[in-house]
C-alpha cells in the first residue's frame, strides 16, 4: 500500500474471508472470497458457491466451515457472521472498526485513497478542435470525458500527459489566407471584435466567404492553390500568417476551456502539423517492413484483421495517389511519436464512437510496425453524441451545429432562474458567481453521469434541477454540509470516539464514503467517469438521509463530535469527486 493509503472496508472484509478460507480448507488456499457490498448486512461473500464444486460438497457445507474459521478469528473487522440461501455468507462489520476508517480518512491528505495508477506515462488525446472553426456540441463529449479521466487518473498517481490534436493544416488554410491578403480590411483579430463574437466565429465566416469565392472565380481559386503550395512549402510570409490564425484561434479555445474549468492549456497543444516532418520517416519504416504496399498508385496498409462487405481486406491510406498524407498517416506518426519520445505506457483516444473502426486500423497497424508492443495499452474510448429533444443530433432550427458557447450560455441563463426561484440572501454578483458554476457543471454533470458510449438528450431543465441525479443536486448537497460544518465551527479535523454505537443511517454513510477509494480505481480501470457520478449520487443521499435520521449540532457530547466527523469526510469526499468531474463545489449557493 502507498503513502496515508487507507485499506477499504471491503478489502479488509476479503483479507479476512480469504484468511478464514484458507485455515478452514486449506486444499482451496488462495480462492476469490467474492465480497460485495448487501442489502441484508454490511457485505456478503458468494464464495461458497463457487467453491462446493472444488471442495465435492454442498455450499452450506462450505459456507459453514468459512464462517466458523471467521468467527474464530481475533483479527477480523467481522462483528457478525450468517449463512443463508444456498450458501451466502452475510457479514455485518463491528461499530468500532466503522469508526476508525472514518478516523483514518479524515487524518489523510487524500482521504485514504490509493495510486493505484503511480508512475504509468498517460497520454491522453481529447478535445481536438479544428482551427479557424467555432467549438461545437460535437466537441462537448470528448473535451468534458478527457478531462475528468485526465483528473481522475492523475490523482491515482499517473504521469499524465494531456494531448490536444488541433486540426490546424490542410488546402483550406491556403484558401483563407490568400482571402485575409486580399482583403485587409477584414476583422478577426481578438482584440478588434465586439463583445459575443469570437476570433473562429469570425474566421469561420471568412471560411466560408473564401470558400464561396474559391467556387465561383477562377482567378481566386488559381491564387489560393498557389498559396497552398507556399504554405506546405514552408514560404516565410504565408507560414507567419497560418501562425497568426492559429494562435488566434487557440485563443478562442481557451475561452472555452477556461469556461468549461478543463486543464488543457496551450503547451498541451500539437495539431497535426506538427507531425508532419514525421510523415515520410513513418512511410519508410511501414514501407520497408512490408507493411505498406502499393495499390493502385498509392501507398496503403491491408488489415490482417478485418475485411469490408465484400471481403477484401479494410485499407489505411498511407500515402495518396498524389504523394499526399491524410490524417490516417499522422495518426500512425501521432502513435509512434507519443510511444517513442513521449515513452507513453498508455494512450488514451477520447474520441466518438464512430471511430472505432479507423482506431482498429491504426492499433493493427502499429502492433504490427512494433510500435504498439504487449507493454503499452492504446485505448479508443469512444462516446455516444449528444441529442437534441426530437432524439437526433443537436442541431439549430436551421440544421446548423449547435455552438459550444452558446450552449453554455443558455445552461447558465437557466441555472441563475432556477436559482434565483429559490429564497436566498445572495447579492447579483454573487448569483452570478454561482450561476456560472452551477450551470457549466450541470452541463458537465449531465454528460460524465450518462455512460459515455451512450447518446444523451441535451435537456437543460432537467440538468439545472435541484431534485434528482443532477449536478445541482450535488453542488446543493455540498454547500449544505458546508452549512452545518460553520454553525458548528468546525475548521479542522475532528476526533473520533471509535467506542459509540452506530446509528443505521450513520453506518450507511460510512459505508458509502468508505466506498470512494474503489470507486475511482475502478474507473481508473474502466474509463467510465459515470461510475464516480453514480457513487457520489448515492452519497449525497446517504447523507441526506443521515441527516433527517441524525441530528447533529443539537446532538450531545460525544455523539456530536463524532457526527461533525462525518460531515467534515462527507464535505470533502463530495467536494474532491466534484473536483474530479471538473465540477465546482460551492460552499454557499
Amino acid at each position: 500500500m502507498t503513502e496515508h493509503e487507507v485499506r477499504s472496508l471491503i478489502g479488509q472484509v476479503e483479507v479476512a474471508v480469504r484468511d478464514a478460507i484458507d485455515r478452514a480448507l486449506p486444499e482451496l488456499a488462495g480462492a476469490d472470497p467474492v465480497v460485495r457490498r448487501s442489502e441484508h448486512a454490511d457485505f456478503q461473500s458468494n464464495a461458497a458457491l463457487a467453491l462446493a464444486k472444488r471442495a465435492r460438497t454442498r455450499p452450506a457445507e462450505v459456507a459453514g466451515a468459512v464462517s466458523e474459521a471467521l468467527r474464530a478469528s481475533t483479527v477480523t473487522p467481522v462483528a457478525e457472521v450468517t449463512v443463508s440461501g444456498p450458501g451466502f455468507l452475510n457479514l455485518t462489520l463491528t461499530d468500532v472498526s466503522l469508526w476508525q476508517q472514518v478516523a483514518a480518512r479524515l487524518a489523510s491528505p487524500r482521504l485514504g485513497v490509493g495510486s493505484p495508477e503511480q508512475g504509468r506515462h498517460t497520454v491522453v488525446d481529447y478535445s481536438g478542435p479544428n482551427v479557424a472553426k467555432e467549438m461545437h456540441v460535437g466537441h462537448l463529449r470528448t473535451t468534458i470525458i478527457g478531462d475528468s479521466l485526465v483528473r481522475v487518473l492523475g490523482f491515482l498517481g499517473a504521469e499524465v500527459i494531456r494531448q490536444n490534436h488541433l486540426g490546424d493544416w490542410g488546402t483550406q488554410f491556403g484558401m483563407l489566407i490568400q482571402y485575409l491578403d486580399d482583403h485587409p480590411d477584414a476583422t478577426w483579430h481578438h482584440d478588434e471584435l465586439t463583445e459575443g463574437i469570437s476570433t473562429v466565429s469570425a474566421l469561420d465566416n471568412l471560411y466560408r466567404a473564401a470558400r464561396a469565392a474559391f467556387d465561383a472565380d477562377p482567378a481566386f481559386a488559381e491564387r489560393a492553390r498557389t498559396r497552398v503550395v507556399a504554405l506546405q512549402a514552408g514560404d516565410e510570409d504565408t507560414v507567419a500568417r497560418w501562425k497568426e490564425i492559429v494562435a488566434e484561434s487557440e485563443f478562442a479555445f481557451r475561452e472555452i476551456y477556461h469556461r468549461l474549468g478543463v486543464l488543457l492549456e496551450p503547451e498541451d497543444s500539437d495539431g497535426e502539423s506538427f507531425y508532419n516532418f514525421l510523415l515520410p520517416d513513418v512511410v519508410d519504416e511501414l514501407t520497408s517492413a512490408g507493411i505498406a504496399v502499393e495499390s493502385d498508385g498509392a501507398l496503403v496498409v491491408f488489415s490482417e484483421e478485418v475485411t469490408g462487405p465484400d471481403g477484401n481486406p479494410v485499407t489505411l491510406m498511407v500515402r495518396k495517389k498524389d504523394g499526399g498524407y491524410g490524417y490516417d498517416t499522422t495518426d500512425l506518426a501521432t502513435i509512434r511519436y507519443r510511444v517513442r519520445d513521449l515513452k507513453a505506457d498508455r494512450i488514451l483516444y477520447v474520441v466518438d464512437s464512430r471511430q472505432a473502426l479507423h482506431f482498429r486500423l491504426i492499433f493493427e497497424a502499429a502492433r504490427r510496425a512494433g510500435w504498439l508492443t504487449d507493454g503499452i495499452d492504446a485505448a479508443h474510448v469512444a462516446h455516444g453524441a449528444v441529442l437534441g429533444p426530437d432524439g437526433r443530433p443537436f442541431k439549430t432550427r436551421s440544421g446548423d451545429t449547435v455552438k459550444l458557447m452558446e450552449l453554455l450560455d443558455h445552461a447558465v441563463d437557466r441555472a441563475r432562474a432556477a436559482i434565483a426561484d429559490k429564497a436566498h440572501e445572495l447579492t447579483d454578483e454573487d448569483l452570478a458567481r454561482i450561476a456560472e458554476q452551477a450551470g457549466i457543471g450541470a452541463v458537465k454533470y449531465a454528460d460524465l453521469s450518462t455512460s459515455r458510449i451512450k447518446d444523451y438528450v441535451f435537456d437543460v431543465e432537467r440538468m439545472v434541477s435541484f431534485n434528482g441525479n443532477t449536478g445541482v443536486y450535488l453542488q446543493y448537497a455540498h454547500t449544505r454540509i458546508c452549512s452545518i460544518l460553520r454553525k458548528a465551527a468546525a475548521d479542522r479535523a475532528t476526533e473520533v470516539d471509535p467506542t459509540l454505537p452506530l446509528h443505521p443511517a450513520e453506518r450507511a454513510l460510512i459505508l458509502e464514503l468508505d466506498a470512494f477509494g474503489d470507486t475511482l480505481a475502478e474507473v481508473g480501470r474502466t474509463l467510465e467517469p459515470h461510475r464516480l457520478c453514480g457513487h457520489l449520487y448515492d452519497l449525497a443521499k446517504a447523507f441526506t438521509d443521515f441527516y433527517e435520521a441524525c441530528p447533529v449540532l443539537s446532538a450531545a457530547e460525544p455523539v456530536r463530535t463524532n457526527r461533525i466527523a462525518l460531515c467534515q469526510l462527507s464535505a470533502r469526499t463530495l467536494g474532491q469527486g466534484l473536483n474530479l468531474l471538473g465540477i465546482a463545489a460551492p460552499e454557499r449557493m
